[in-house]
């Protein structure tokens, strides 16, 4: 078990990103949410939702990609994760995606544990905590432009 973060911080903070290494060393951004889970949803979930405060899924849409936490935190509204680039919502809790481009698809998800005094543990053990944070993108050069005159 890794010690990840608080449930009361990614309540207070709306959403929690963080770097992973897998066992082929390639590192991966998943996020930590905010997942206030009803009867309902358990009911009409097509997979298990979290039931601890959090939930944990990865950095990007399974339409094409787009990262939802870009280092701002994720746009949540209404319980649901916002796509920032073609606004599909994926449900908090149990990643699901009822509409828009993304529809009919899950977010794939890693296994984290809250423990009894609220500390979220990530209990996966493909993975291995990194950092807080989004992957290092800072091995390139300090331009984007490789153009001189």
């Amino acid at each position: 078990m890794q010690e990840l973060t608080t449930v009361k911080t990614v309540h207070e903070e709306g959403s929690w990103l963080f770097t992973v290494r897998n066992q082929y060393g390639e590192q991966e951004e998943f996020i930590l949410v905010p997942c206030d889970d009803s009867a309902e949803q358990r009911s009409t979930s097509s997979r298990p939702v979290a039931d601890d405060g959090v939930a944990a899924w990865v950095n990007r849409c399974t339409h094409e990609a787009q990262r939802f936490d870009t280092g701002r935190g994720v746009a949540i509204r209404d319980g649901q994760l916002i796509c920032p680039r073609h606004g599909s919502m994926f449900n908090a809790c149990s990643g699901d995606c009822d509409n828009g481009d993304a529809a009919g698809t899950t977010l794939p998800s890693i296994d984290i544990t809250v423990s009894g005094d609220g500390t979220v543990y990530l209990t996966d053990d493909e993975l291995t905590f990194v950092h807080e944070g989004g992957v290092d993108e800072d091995d390139g050069p300090d331009s984007t432009s490789h153009i001189s005159f």
